[in-house]
């Protein structure tokens, strides 16, 4: 599949704000149901850090293979290139912050 510029229409979420956005950086606010997920995929020029609000969040990685999860107050940063999907890891709604960027955003499915 090709890049995409949005991938809201990509998969369902809750809840979903973008609170702030201006060329090169982006911060999103998404709440997931136990069994919503973001699909594989990755980014070109942008990394992810991601902060939990609530909720617990399990963030799979490929090169190389880990998974890492995550609870309320704490970060992960996924850099530029690097293929992840983003989990519900409990048993109740988890929302937290994506913070894109510094660099232009896509959003590249992996298949």
């Amino acid at each position: 599949m090709e890049a995409v510029k949005d991938a809201d229409h990509l998969y369902e979420a809750e809840y979903r704000a973008r609170h702030l956005e201006r060329p090169g950086f982006r911060i999103q606010e998404i709440r997931l149901s136990p069994t919503q997920k973001v699909p594989w995929h990755t980014h070109t020029n942008v990394g992810d850090t991601f902060y939990v609000l609530e909720g617990t969040l399990r963030i799979y990685l490929m090169n190389p293979k880990e998974s890492v999860e995550l609870v309320p107050g704490k970060s992960y940063e996924v850099v530029a290139g690097r293929p992840h999907l983003v989990t519900n890891a409990g048993e109740t709604s988890v929302s937290f912050l994506i913070m894109q960027g510094v660099g232009e955003y896509d959003y590249v499915p992996v298949v």
